[in-house]
């Protein structure tokens, strides 16, 4: 049973809210909402779980329980790990929206392993596999389906979100990759969504291991210039015990590069605009 930290100001926030172009919350980890001047609301990897102590400690709060959300069109899974994928945390946004999730097969076997559709109030029908290279629409937004370089992922991919406002790109938690040069030439980024951590221990005592899950400063820049990012939106840098970062640093490393133009940096909770 998940229990937020903060009760329900966070989704009537969302619910209240009538952007003029696209309004995007960050939830922290690598959860994002994205709702359009329509209405439309997607959710992309919300996970609102504590993690596995004492391997995997979540330092930051539960920004809203899953059962507060009364309205979303879509769930997008960006890979299979249980911090973006998680029964949980978005099985009952499923059941008390009518929400379709969309995600890689890998993912969607989580969700089969779990028995979301036994446990909630799911249909096999608001559950639909995607793959690199597809094209759908939910609403207001396009969303084109591409490549991500996670490696200790078996089938992750990203998302190009277009609306008439400007377009967001969600990596999830990819690393640098070649592909990333085409993509920054076939769309226009707006605001780009990029993993970032540093590389520390996770566990306890003789379980601790030296762990590196996201990208350092220079990948992050890395694939922020290749994809000729505009706006650079860090993600993940506030999880995980040991995996924390700060990512101010960041000015310093992108300062002499063409992209990105422009650091958003946000907390878990805060809003900005397309």
């Amino acid at each position: 049973m998940v229990e937020s930290d903060w009760g329900d100001w966070l989704p009537r926030a969302i619910e209240d809210a009538d952007p003029d172009g696209v309004a995007i919350w960050y939830l922290g980890c690598n959860g994002f909402v994205l709702k359009g001047s329509g209405g439309t609301t997607l959710f992309i990897d919300p996970y609102l779980e504590s993690g596995n102590p004492p391997r995997t400690i979540r330092m930051i709060p539960v920004p809203f329980d899953p059962e507060e959300i009364a309205e979303a069109d879509a769930i997008l899974g960006t890979h299979e790990h249980t911090d973006h994928i998680d029964g949980p945390s978005q099985a009952p946004i499923l059941a008390g929206t009518g929400a379709t999730m969309y995600a890689p097969d890998d993912s969607l076997g989580v969700v089969e392993d779990e028995g979301w559709t036994d446990e909630w109030a799911i249909e096999e029908s608001q559950l639909e596999e995607v793959e690199e290279g597809e094209e759908f629409e939910v609403g207001e937004f396009t969303i084109h389906v591409e490549h991500s370089n996670d490696p200790d992922a078996t089938h992750p991919v990203s998302y190009v979100i277009e609306h008439d406002a400007g377009t967001v790109f969600h990596a999830g938690d990819s690393k640098p990759s070649e592909e990333f040069a085409d993509i920054g030439r076939e769309y226009d980024i707006d605001l780009g969504i990029l993993a970032f951590g540093t590389v520390g221990m996770v566990g306890e005592g003789d379980e601790a291991s030296r762990t590196r899950w996201y990208s350092d400063e220079n990948e992050v820049i890395e694939a922020a210039n290749d994809l000729r990012i505009d706006r650079l939106l860090p993600s993940h840098w506030d999880m995980w015990k040991g995996l924390t970062a700060d990512p101010k640093v960041l000015h310093h490393h992108a300062r002499s590069f063409d992209y990105p133009r422009r650091l958003e940096i946000s907390e878990i909770g805060d809003r900005v605009d397309l």
